[in-house]
């Protein structure tokens, strides 16, 4: 039985032009709108928050696949506007292209009711301030009857898309629709701490957060008290942007990105430039492919930021994309910057036994997040861990030491070991890392703080003090040096590439690439990083002029610098099997108190590990 014969690009239509039914476009429609139940919840919920509710009840069947009924307190529907409510781009939210640019409620478009609506069997039960009863509207008659009910509305759908039954074979098993809708609840819960929410499925209470005073605490009551003790607070301001949130520690990274969220304007949404800001904070504390978790609120005035975008709004657009990633990525390494033991030490307790400050040694009284800074006194020696800026320059010279100066500077850092620091005093203040008791192997050193024991993996700890001193040393060395090549190199490239390298040649210029175009689909590259002799010419430039399009001249040039610097750390970093004495042990714990991002060495790994002395406990069944 042969095939009907297949319509020809280019042959003449076989039908003409007409109009679609308003049924079979409403089920066009909802397509975009509704991909699952999950979907239905979030837009039902967004009505009921910007009706003013302040308590919302979610009832499900079947994961939602069956019922979902959504009750709110908020402010009803007058029942003179009952019979618009279902119709395709009836809204009250906005009512021209001025309020559209600036729109700042969660719904605008006016067409999850009537997507909804052509794609299941709805109904609803609304009443308003003053009203007499309540009204329901039948979705499928348009008829509208009084009905009981309290001030607010009541939506119920059931049999979702029982009149497209091929988009109902693809949706999942029950369990999994009801996690993407009780997903939906939570982030709505993130968002708005004001306000209680109840999930019910089955006719059993499956989640709920009370209304909470602070955003903190509705965070805690949904993401659990394990993400909040391991994450940081977040808040900035950056010129009209206001950031806030907690952003993960990176020992806490997870292997899959599934505790990340956005809220631009209290709207959960999806966007990679955000997303790839957060993470390019975390690139030199994360080990492997592991993802952070953070929490994120972006308000920004609502003409700055597109919301229709995506006819389910979990999409925006950005007027300054390169700003606001800049911004972020800087809001969260400045929350990431200060270590751990700093954030959590508790405030020292004086005793007896303690010497007074005045009585120690200069080395000793340096604050945390101080000491970096401080030049050793005259009466001491040289820390082999410390290096000041002033000895990264060059003799004679008014910038920053060239590219050999600070290769040199990072191997002497651990050639000085041998130089120790002043002696600890027996009885020192309660330190965030404690004091030096010994070595193990060569490889670790053990210290004694308020807590317990500190293990301190000593080659990782040092190589992110040498990372963090050289990253400072070179952020102003204007440029990395290059090497001029006898041959320019040509390539063809894209009319985007070529454009690309015309407009940031000197951000090119300071990566130590010289590139020019040759011809309309050629680049020519004259010079490459003296730091990469064996790259492959054509691939580095594409890429770069990929990634200067993508996150702004400063970012690139600022990564490939740390990229080598943190190669140079690695190198000039104390090394396995070198002992230390125990002023040399110290004098490495007050340099990881005093550097940014000391829990994590270059690549990830964790540099110190404290040990409480209730676990001591449990191991010995004390109290037992």
């Amino acid at each position: 039985m042969s095939s009907p014969p297949l319509l020809q690009p280019g042959s003449a239509a076989r039908r003409r032009i007409r109009e679609l039914p308003d049924e079979l476009v409403s089920q066009i429609a909802a397509g975009e709108v509704v991909e699952r139940p999950a979907s239905v919840v979030r837009e039902l919920v967004d009505n009921a928050l910007d009706a003013g509710a302040r308590q919302i009840t979610v009832r499900l069947a079947a994961g939602g696949v069956r019922a979902i009924v959504v009750e709110d307190d908020g402010a009803g529907i007058e029942a003179d506007d009952l019979p618009l409510a279902l119709k395709r781009h009836a809204t009250s939210k906005i009512a021209n292209l001025a309020e559209l640019e600036s729109v700042s409620t969660m719904g605008f478009r006016g067409e999850a009711l009537a997507a909804i609506a052509s794609i299941s069997e709805m109904s609803v039960t609304t009443r308003s301030a003053g009203a007499a009863h309540g009204w329901r509207l039948a979705a499928a008659s348009g008829e509208i009857s009084a009905a009981a009910r309290a001030l607010g509305t009541t939506v119920e759908v059931q049999e979702l898309f029982f009149s497209t039954p091929a988009r109902r074979k693809f949706l999942k098993t029950d369990a999994t629709e009801l996690a993407h809708a009780l997903e939906a609840v939570r982030r709505h819960a993130l968002a708005r701490p004001d306000v209680a929410f109840a999930v019910w499925h089955e006719g059993r209470l499956v989640a709920q957060w009370r209304a909470a005073a602070a955003a903190p605490q509705r965070w805690n009551d949904v993401l659990g008290a394990d993400f909040m003790a391991a994450s940081r607070e977040l808040r900035a301001q950056r010129g009209p942007l206001a950031l806030t949130g907690r952003v993960g520690q990176p020992e806490a990274a997870r292997s899959r990105a599934d505790l990340q969220y956005l809220f631009v304007n209290g709207r959960h949404v999806r966007d990679r430039l955000v997303a790839h800001a957060v993470r390019s904070a975390y690139e030199d504390q994360l080990h492997g492919a592991r993802q952070p978790a953070w929490l994120l609120f972006i308000e920004i005035a609502p003409e700055l930021v597109d919301a229709n975008v995506h006819p389910t709004k979990v999409e925006v657009r950005f007027r300054d994309g390169r700003a606001l990633h800049q911004a972020v990525r800087q809001a969260v390494e400045d929350a990431l910057a200060p270590t751990r033991a700093a954030v959590a030490a508790p405030p020292a307790e004086p005793t007896s036994a303690a010497a007074p400050p005045s009585a120690l040694p200069p080395s000793w009284q340096q604050p945390a997040l101080g000491l970096a800074d401080a030049p050793p006194q005259a009466h001491e020696r040289a820390a082999p861990w410390r290096v000041e800026a002033a000895a990264l320059a060059p003799q004679g010279s008014g910038g920053l030491a060239t590219w050999s100066a600070l290769r040199g500077t990072a191997d002497a850092l651990a050639a000085s070991a041998a130089a120790a620091g002043a002696a600890s005093p027996d009885d020192a203040p309660a330190w965030p890392l404690g004091r030096a008791l010994a070595q193990i192997a060569g490889v670790y050193v053990l210290a004694e703080n308020a807590q317990g024991l500190v293990v301190v993996d000593m080659h990782a700890a040092h190589e992110r003090i040498v990372y963090e001193r050289l990253k400072r040393a070179a952020a102003a060395s204007g440029r990395l040096p290059s090497q001029p090549l006898l041959i320019a190199h040509s390539f063809a490239a894209t009319a985007d590439e070529i454009a690309a390298a015309e407009a940031e040649r000197d951000a090119l210029l300071e990566l130590g690439l010289d590139v020019a175009p040759l011809s309309a689909s050629t680049l020519a590259v004259r010079s490459r990083p003296a730091a990469l002799p064996d790259a492959d010419l054509a691939e580095l430039t594409r890429s770069v002029l990929a990634e200067l399009r993508e996150t702004g001249a400063s970012r690139v040039v600022q990564r490939a610098r740390d990229e080598i610097l943190a190669t140079m750390a690695c190198h000039g970093a104390v090394r396995a099997n070198r002992r230390l004495t125990i002023e040399e042990m110290n004098g490495l714990l007050r340099e990881m108190e005093a550097t940014e991002r000391a829990d994590t060495c270059n690549h990830g790994r964790p540099t110190w590990r404290q040990v409480t002395m209730k676990e001591f406990d449990a191991l010995f069944l004390r109290g037992r």
